[in-house]
């Protein structure tokens, strides 16, 4: 019993600035303390910036640089993607509490979203790591076998570190995804896993059968 209140007496002691620090190295105390005290401030904002991180990603992925000048790009990435980032968290959040309740979850919507909001900390740092990558080779970035090679030995070290830098950073989102679901839904990793995939399959499945089977 008496840990139990020294447990609940850490949380109550959580600083905005300990909360953005310990995600980093000690991300199940940060959730337990979002859970507990249905801490949201932020969220919203995270929620917003999470999706401008993605919304930069998938600009490069598809080429838009070939059809968009660098500062349509930013502007489509920065209101839209982080709208519509903002949005697809909420509904993935209720998939996830609803195919977590088919494995034995609790929690609920709302404190699945807080947590994925500071799991999303990582990929939003990754956004300062584009000013370099921009500042180099412009909209190049965003373009289907852009040139990113001819700005010197000196930019190309920067702007890969720049690169392997975000990789990281996007493969610690996604371990606190795991993390901060697992403490939400009080599921072990194993089973947090299962729950982030299910609703994608729930989502991409039927599509890709109706792919297979639609004649042609």
């Amino acid at each position: 019993m008496e840990s139990i209140f020294e447990e609940i007496e850490q949380y109550q002691y959580l600083t905005d600035r300990e909360i953005f620090s310990k995600i980093w190295f000690s991300p199940r105390t940060v959730f337990k303390y979002v859970l507990y005290r249905n801490y949201d401030k932020y969220v919203t904002a995270l929620l917003i910036l999470g999706g401008v991180s993605r919304a930069f990603g998938k600009a490069a992925d598809k080429g838009m640089g070939d059809t968009m000048s660098l500062w349509g790009i930013i502007g489509l990435c920065v209101f839209v993607g982080g709208v519509v980032g903002w949005f697809i968290s909420g509904i993935y959040a209720g998939l996830i509490n609803w195919t977590g309740k088919w494995l034995k979850g609790q929690g609920n919507a709302k404190s699945i979203l807080n947590v994925m909001a500071y799991a999303y900390i990582p990929s939003i740092l990754s956004l300062v790591l584009l000013v370099p990558e921009l500042s180099i080779y412009g909209v190049e970035v965003f373009k289907t076998g852009g040139d990113i090679i001819s700005a010197g030995i000196s930019s190309n070290i920067l702007f890969y570190s720049a690169l392997i830098l975000e990789v990281i950073l996007g493969i610690w989102t996604v371990v606190l995804l795991i993390i901060g679901v697992a403490e939400a839904q009080k599921f072990s990793i194993g089973k947090s896993i299962v729950n982030l995939l299910l609703p994608i399959l729930i989502i991409f499945l039927p599509l890709l059968l109706l792919g297979i089977f639609l004649p042609k």
